[in-house]
């Protein structure tokens, strides 16, 4: 079965906050979304380790995008970009050009 056009499931904004308030001993809904999770504590060893646990859930995250946004916010753009289709592919179930009963 091909799965490159199975939609990614990506944590949710509260399922972030779940992961790192235990990770930063501090309660969820004290994580702003533009507070920089590394002055609230997080370590980059932290987030590799976060990193490898989404990885292991088939969730194609990338460190170094963690780290140039390390925000909730950014944190939240960057699994929301994993979600979508790259801009060349077509959205699953999304007609591909030049095939039988695609719009022309």
């Amino acid at each position: 079965m091909d799965t490159s056009s199975v939609p990614i499931s990506v944590p949710t904004e509260q399922e972030l906050r779940t992961t790192l308030a235990p990770v930063l001993g501090i309660p969820q809904d004290a994580i702003e979304p533009d507070a920089s999770l590394v002055v609230l504590g997080l370590s980059s060893l932290e987030i590799m380790r976060l990193v490898s646990r989404w990885r292991k859930q088939r969730i194609p995250v990338e460190f170094e995008a963690l780290v140039a946004s390390p925000t909730l916010a950014g944190w939240l753009t960057h699994f929301e970009s994993l979600a979508r289709p790259a801009p060349n592919e077509p959205a699953p179930n999304e007609p591909v050009p030049n095939e039988p009963g695609a719009a022309s």
